[in-house]
């Protein structure tokens, strides 16, 4: 199991990171609502490591079988390792390429129309819930594909 893990979310931290990365650098040309897809679109592809990691374990590596429990475990390690990528990736652009990003999302959201207060967040913050973003998809998905892939 824990080379299955490993390999897969080895995969999964690669692309999502990278896809992240790249998406944030050419997204200063983009408006945040695009980005945003893009955002969910590259979560999305990273998490799909998932489902190949379990199918990969209960074919290749249990013999045909793998409980619900399990399959959910294995989706949800595999998940840490995008969830990662993408903070880190997330991290990087906010600290050093655009320092400005949290005013800029601000600004927006008032000219949104939102009222509410803002609490001002750090890149560190900013890391950690895109993170537990990416760990909630994570875990749906890991869901979904181990009732998908379940064989007892």
């Amino acid at each position: 199991m824990k080379n299955t893990v490993f390999k897969f979310g080895l995969y999964g931290f690669l692309l999502g990171f990278g896809l992240f990365l790249i998406g944030l650098l050419f997204m200063k040309d983009i408006d945040m609502s695009s980005g945003e897809v893009i955002g969910y679109a590259t979560m999305i592809a990273s998490l799909s490591f998932i489902f190949f990691g379990i199918k990969h374990f209960r074919d290749k590596v249990n013999n045909g079988t793998v409980s619900l429990g399990k399959a959910i475990g294995i989706g949800f390690l595999i998940a840490l390792f995008p969830a990662i990528g993408i903070a880190i990736a997330d991290f990087i652009y906010t600290s050093f390429v655009n320092p400005d990003f949290f005013k800029e999302y601000v600004a927006m959201m008032e000219a949104k129309g939102n009222t509410e207060p803002i609490p001002e967040w750090g890149s560190g913050m900013m890391a950690f819930v895109m993170f537990a973003t990416v760990m909630i998809l994570g875990l749906i998905i890991s869901l979904i594909s181990a009732l998908i892939l379940q064989r007892k």
